[in-house]
């Protein structure tokens, strides 16, 4: 039995979001699809996929969220929501694999698989870019700036553990690909210092000098030059 039968799309809404808030989230979906079909064509069915789509992100689940996401941004090119359609699709990409926003003081976060992080920040590349006065731009943007920081930090991770096991080549390319592809990110110090003892180790002492010199310009306090590596308990997330 529909016990929607007769209700009014605005009803309809208004129940799927308190079966939301009360953490009922299949009863939640099930409400936004038959609100879907009852209301198409109008505003109020675009919010019920967008809110279909924030449900799924909420129950964890992510592929649903970004399939409902997906198929809004290809039926509906010049919704007013758009904006807010990229930003969610870049939340759920980045609560999935980068772990949750408030939590980054508690986790080093680098060492995850990169695809969803680089997919969630084009995501919140196309708030930034196409809708600089929304609302969520503010966030997509200190988001990028986590992401950009946790990309880089997992090049110098890869260039720090090849250095340690004396795979210096290995160490110089990876320290290299931080140092080109990223800016002004945290991690770029002790990728600067990798290239340092790469170079010395392998006996190339223009490049470690070179090296050297463009570390002390940059970063004329650093403690890498004076104390070595830092401890391993000693997470990037703390100087950014």
């Amino acid at each position: 039995m529909d016990n929607t039968v007769g209700w009014s799309p605005n009803k309809i809404y208004t129940e799927a979001k308190d079966e939301r808030d009360a953490g009922n989230f299949d009863k939640a979906v099930t409400l936004y699809e038959k609100l879907e079909g009852r209301a198409a064509g109008t505003p109020l069915a675009q919010q019920a996929q967008l809110d279909k789509a924030y449900t799924h992100y909420k129950a964890g689940e992510q592929a649903q969220a970004l399939a409902v996401l997906d198929r809004f941004l290809r039926l509906h090119p010049a919704s007013p929501a758009l904006d807010y359609a990229y930003y969610l699709k870049g939340l759920v990409n980045f609560n999935d694999n980068l772990g949750l926003f408030g939590s980054l003081a508690r986790q080093d976060l680098s060492e995850r698989d990169q695809k969803a992080a680089k997919e969630s920040f084009e995501s919140f590349r196309e708030v930034v870019s196409r809708y600089p006065d929304s609302r969520y731009t503010p966030d997509a943007r200190t988001r990028m700036t986590y992401i950009v920081n946790s990309l880089a930090q997992y090049e110098v991770h890869v260039a720090r553990y090849y250095y340690q096991r004396g795979a210096y080549l290995a160490a110089i390319n990876r320290a290299q690909t931080a140092l080109t592809d990223y800016t002004d990110a945290p991690a770029l110090e002790e990728a600067l210092f990798i290239l340092v003892r790469s170079y010395d180790a392998l006996g190339m002492a223009q490049l470690r000098d070179d090296a050297r010199r463009v570390m002390e310009n940059s970063y004329p306090k650093s403690e890498y030059l004076s104390r070595g590596f830092k401890s391993a308990s000693d997470p990037w997330w703390k100087v950014w």
